[in-house]
């Protein structure tokens, strides 16, 4: 079942997601009962748009910081920040735009492990 999300929806799904970036064992099929029953592609998009750009160092570190899960408030404030900041700012787009880009490539596994879920 696809329906759209209100705000509190949105953040719980950014919070789901936000668990395949932590330095533990990623339980994706748990990602995925949390987020079925919203659209895949809007999923997706929350993703790498949203979630990845804020999450993608705490993997990229040889000593990352984040064991079990990011602070669920912080992490709202920090992808509305993000959003925010996008929109005011021609650069800060072209600049995501090419993260993005990587990010798609480079965390390509963790959405095809939530997709298999689905």
């Amino acid at each position: 079942m696809e329906r759209s999300m209100t705000k509190k929806q949105r953040a719980d799904v950014r919070w789901a997601l936000s668990d395949a970036f932590v330095d533990n064992e990623v339980d994706y099929a748990a990602i995925a009962r949390q987020t079925i029953e919203f659209d895949k592609d809007e999923i997706k998009h929350i993703l790498f748009e949203e979630v990845a750009p804020i999450c993608h160092s705490n993997l990229e570190s040889t000593l990352p910081t984040i064991w079990l899960c990011f602070n669920r408030e912080e992490l709202q404030e920090d992808i509305e920040n993000m959003l925010k900041a996008q929109k005011s700012s021609w650069l800060k787009r072209k600049t995501k735009a090419l993260l993005v880009k990587w990010l798609k490539q480079r965390y390509k596994y963790i959405w095809t492990e939530i997709e298999k879920h689905y």
